[in-house]
């Protein structure tokens, strides 16, 4: 694909998560340029493929054989071949096979090249309408009971925005362990992104229990978890920065205000006028 350049080359390739529109057209370029896909589940990018009139051989790479074939696909790039990386939705290499191979292809010194487009973390912190600007990003939390105690352990002190995946069996289990770790803290559960069935369900954590006690949990699942609050000893001493940490954190302002009076033992309406009077002299 690379005339210039006889060692040829990996691109990471973002497909869509669920709507087949959300694909950049260079990401269709390079599909039907390169000498090979590799695809998370040759199947379900088939379908892709199929849909754009995509005629481009595949081959599977996923996480059973990922690092057994990672050299075989670096051989064949260091032989001229030009290599598209796919996984079965969104971008290689986040919850996804992909790390290693860009990590092999960086040590051979085979040129990387990204593709970007759909990433349903992003997404979903996005349309959850919580603060953007810092967040953690955790994917799919351990299966094992140890490993996974320790994550959601290491979450309770987190101050940013949480951001995780969870498949739908796991959903109502993963809220229960979230609300005895981290309290009742505010969530937005985030259902089949970009699908016809979207959705964006805002609200405490004993809520969402309460809420998928009594209805299936379907679709592909990312929660967006709001961080901890400052503890006292972290208060900031100016009211208006402690306020602030709210409304980064995505709240209202009235919210925000209405927190640090919690948190400061005294009425909103004294945080409130103390707030104002800082805004206006700022």
């Amino acid at each position: 694909m690379n005339e210039s350049n006889p060692m040829g080359q990996l691109y990471i390739c973002a497909t869509p998560i669920g709507n087949l529109e959300d694909i950049t057209l260079r990401v269709l370029r390079v599909l039907r340029e390169v000498d090979l896909i590799a695809a998370e589940d040759t199947r379900h990018t088939l379908k892709l493929l199929n849909h754009y009139d995509i005629k481009t051989p595949m081959t599977s790479y996923h996480e059973h054989n990922e690092a057994a074939k990672c050299d075989q696909l670096a051989d064949k790039m260091l032989g001229g071949a030009s290599i598209a990386l796919v996984s079965d939705s969104g971008m290689p290499g986040i919850s996804d096979p992909g790390r290693l191979l860009v990590l092999r292809c960086h040590q051979l010194q085979i040129p990387v090249q990204m593709c970007p487009g759909a990433s349903a973390g992003i997404s979903a912190l996005v349309l959850s309408g919580f603060c953007a600007r810092r967040y953690a990003f955790e994917g799919f939390l351990p299966r094992e009971k140890k490993k996974r105690k320790a994550a959601l352990a290491n979450l309770v002190s987190e101050r940013r925005t949480i951001v995780l995946y969870e498949a739908p069996h796991r959903l109502k289990l993963a809220l229960q362990e979230l609300y005895e770790h981290l309290g009742d803290r505010e969530i937005a559960v985030v259902r089949e992104i970009t699908k016809k069935f979207e959705e964006v369900r805002r609200g405490g954590l004993a809520q969402m229990i309460e809420y998928y006690g009594e209805n299936p949990s379907k679709g592909e699942f990312v929660l967006i978890v709001e961080g901890a609050a400052p503890v006292a000893k972290d208060w900031p001493e100016d009211i208006m920065f402690h306020v602030e940490h709210y409304v980064e954190m995505g709240m209202s302002e009235m919210e925000a205000i209405k927190r640090a009076a919690r948190d400061r033992g005294v009425g909103k309406s004294e945080v409130y006028r103390e707030y104002k009077q800082t805004e206006n002299t700022t």
